[in-house]
């Protein structure tokens, strides 16, 4: 009898012992970026909140614009992306419980070394874009709705400038992410914009070299969302929170800031 009660009691320790490790082991799905996905953030980091928290996150790495619709759509727990406006939109409209800053980097303009709009060195973004506007200069964008691509169109603006008018000749829309819109700058002699993450992380740079930088318009903010469960019934809202409350923590602010590419560190934690 005390042996069978002994056996009952191992076999129970099992079942526990297995079914806590099967809530640890859960899985859920981010939407982002891929500057976060291309620098290899994710790659460094996502191993950390497995140590620290036995979550496994699944990344689909897309468009900031295709992101967001993706989140609607209930496809994805967390959203980690960098257009604060449209993030705003996305809580207010019910789709997001909270935004919360998370880090920050810069955008850059970059170009062939010999440099045909006569722009290297400049700190002032607008100036740039009129200028390799009025010389019709090549230029690579986006074209693709993403977090990039939505600051490049504002910075046009504020330039006085509607490229979309030159679509075709001189602007050139790739539809395509980060790094096969650097693959096209590249290969036509296009200047482009781009973070500099991603940039500093690109292996096909060619001759190409960073032309513009340092205007605080080129400022690169991300923020992370958790899906709204009222919305979207399927989300795992205590593993995703579980996720961002990583991410936000002084551990995880801390190992976003230790990651670094040949010596220079990608991305900035302002959670606080």
């Amino acid at each position: 009898m005390k042996l069978t009660r002994i056996i009952q009691s191992i076999g129970l320790a099992t079942i526990l012992h297995v079914a806590s490790n099967l809530a640890i082991a859960e899985s859920i799905l981010v939407q982002s970026t891929t500057s976060t996905k291309n620098s290899g953030l994710y790659d460094y980091i996502l191993p950390k909140v497995k140590a620290d928290t036995g979550l496994t996150v699944n990344v689909v790495a897309v468009g900031t614009g295709q992101a967001i619709k993706n989140a609607q759509r209930c496809d994805g727990d967390v959203l980690l992306v960098h257009a604060k406006a449209s993030e705003e939109k996305f809580v207010n409209e019910g789709y997001g419980v909270k935004r919360s800053d998370l880090m920050y980097n810069d955008f850059v303009i970059v170009g062939p070394a010999t440099d045909p709009a006569g722009v290297g060195g400049s700190g002032d973004v607008s100036k740039s874009l009129s200028t390799i506007a009025a010389k019709q200069a090549l230029f690579a964008s986006r074209g693709d709705d993403s977090g990039t691509h939505k600051a490049e169109l504002r910075l046009w603006k504020a330039a006085g400038t509607d490229p979309k008018a030159s679509s075709g000749a001189w602007y050139r829309e790739t539809g395509s992410g980060m790094g096969a819109t650097l693959n096209a700058a590249v290969g036509m002699g296009a200047y482009a914009m781009t973070d500099r993450a991603t940039w500093t992380k690109f292996g096909n740079k060619g001759d190409f070299k960073i032309q513009v930088e340092g205007d605080k318009r080129l400022f690169n903010q991300y923020g992370v969302i958790l899906v709204n469960k009222e919305k979207c019934p399927s989300v795992k809202s205590e593993a995703g929170q579980q996720f961002i409350d990583w991410l936000l923590s002084t551990k995880g602010q801390k190992a976003i800031a230790s990651y670094t590419v040949n010596g220079n560190q990608l991305f900035f934690p302002n959670a606080n």
